[in-house]
C-alpha cells in the first residue's frame, strides 16, 4: 500500500511542477506599426503583465498588420489561432455594432467631448462585448480621421467625384458613404498603399498618425484640414483565453491594461500633433474647406443610413444626446 502511495506521489510531482511552470500566452495583434510609440506602449504592457504575474501570463504582439487587417484578426479570434487584439472600432464593428456609434461623421468633435461620452458609454458598450465572447481591458484614443488624396481638393463637389477607400466586410458604411456623396471603393486595409499606387482608390480618411506612421502621406500628400470623424478604439481579449489566467491575477493585469489604455490615448494626441508637423516638414500639403457646412451636409444624409443599419438606433441617439449634453456643459465653462 506504502509503495503504491509512493508511486502515485512521484507520477503526480511532475504534474504539479508543470501547473507551478505553466505559462499562459495570449497572442495579440494590432495595426499600430512595427516599433511605434503605440507597439512600445504595448510590449511595456505586455512586460509588466509578465512581472506581476512572475511569469505566468505573457503578451506575445504582432504588430502592423503582420496577421492581415482588423476583420482578419477577428476571425483569428474566433478560430483561437489569436486570443486579443487592439481594435479601433471599426474593427470592433465585426463583433459588435454598438461601438462604432462613436465614430458617427461630424458627431464628436473634440477629445473632450469624446472623454464625456466615452466615460458614460463605457460601461453599456463592455457588456455588449462580453456578451459576445470578448472581454474589453482597455479603451484608447486612436485620433480624429481626416481625408488623404492623391490630388488637391477643397469642396465637397471635388470629394463627390473622388475614390475613397472604404473597409471591406461592412456594406451598411459604404451605403452610409454613398448617401453622403461620394463614391466608396471597398478594399482591405493591408492594402491601402498599393490601391493608392495603382490608382484603384484616391482617397483614404485616416487618423494622422496611421498616415504617418503607413507611410501612406507619400501618396497622399494632400490632407483636407477637415475632423471627419472621431476613431476610437478598445483591446479586447477572448473570454475563453482571459478566464485561463489565474483568477487572482486578473484584476492586476486589468489594472495594468487600463492604466497603459490611458497612456496610449495621450500618446495618441501628442503623436497626432507631431504626426501632421512632421508629414508637413515632408511634404504633405494641407487644404482648407472651401464650405464646411456642405461637408456637415454630407455627414448628415450619410448619418441617416448609419443611424439603424451600420449602429442601432437606440445607441446613435443616446451617444448623440451626450454629445449634445457635453456641448451645453462646456458653453457653461
Amino acid at each position: 500500500m506504502r509503495t503504491h502511495r509512493l508511486l502515485a506521489l512521484a507520477l503526480a510531482l511532475p504534474l504539479v511542477a508543470a501547473s507551478a511552470s505553466a505559462e499562459e500566452k495570449i497572442k495579440l495583434g494590432t495595426l499600430a506599426p512595427n516599433g511605434s510609440p503605440w507597439h512600445t506602449l504595448l510590449k511595456e504592457m505586455g512586460q509588466k503583465w509578465s512581472d506581476a504575474s512572475g511569469g505566468k501570463v505573457k503578451l506575445i504582439i504582432y504588430p502592423g498588420g503582420v496577421v492581415g487587417n482588423e476583420g482578419d484578426m477577428v476571425k483569428k479570434m474566433r478560430i483561437g489561432q489569436m486570443q486579443a487584439a487592439a481594435l479601433t472600432t471599426i474593427g470592433l464593428h465585426d463583433i459588435a455594432q454598438e461601438p462604432q456609434a462613436l465614430d458617427v461623421p461630424m458627431m464628436i468633435d473634440t477629445a473632450q467631448t469624446l472623454d464625456f461620452v466615452l466615460e458614460r458609454m463605457q460601461p453599456q458598450l463592455e457588456k455588449v462585448l462580453l456578451d459576445k465572447g470578448y472581454v474589453v481591458i482597455g479603451w484608447s484614443d486612436v485620433g480624429f480621421v481626416r481625408f488623404f488624396s492623391t490630388k488637391k481638393m477643397s469642396s465637397m463637389k471635388e470629394f463627390e467625384s473622388a475614390k475613397v477607400f472604404s473597409w471591406e466586410g461592412d456594406p451598411a458604411s459604404v451605403e452610409a458613404w454613398r448617401a453622403g456623396g461620394f463614391h466608396p471603393v471597398v478594399a482591405s486595409s493591408t492594402d491601402i498603399l498599393p490601391s493608392l499606387q495603382t490608382g484603384l482608390i484616391d482617397t483614404v480618411a485616416l487618423v494622422p498618425v496611421y498616415a504617418f506612421g503607413s507611410r501612406v502621406f507619400e501618396r497622399a500628400k494632400y490632407m483636407l484640414d477637415l475632423p471627419w470623424a472621431a476613431l476610437s478604439g478598445a483591446t479586447v481579449v477572448k473570454k475563453e483565453a482571459w478566464d485561463k489566467v489565474p483568477p487572482e491575477l486578473r484584476p492586476k493585469l486589468l489594472e495594468i491594461a487600463r492604466e497603459y489604455g490611458g497612456k496610449i490615448s495621450a500618446e495618441v494626441r501628442r503623436m497626432d500633433a507631431d504626426a501632421l508637423k512632421q508629414m508637413k516638414q515632408q511634404g504633405l500639403v494641407v487644404v482648407a474647406p472651401a464650405d464646411v457646412k456642405a461637408f456637415q451636409a454630407a455627414a448628415e444624409r450619410g448619418s441617416k443610413v448609419f443611424r439603424g443599419k451600420v449602429v442601432p438606433e437606440a445607441i446613435f441617439d443616446e451617444v448623440k444626446q451626450l454629445v449634445e449634453e457635453a456641448h451645453r456643459q462646456s458653453a457653461k465653462r
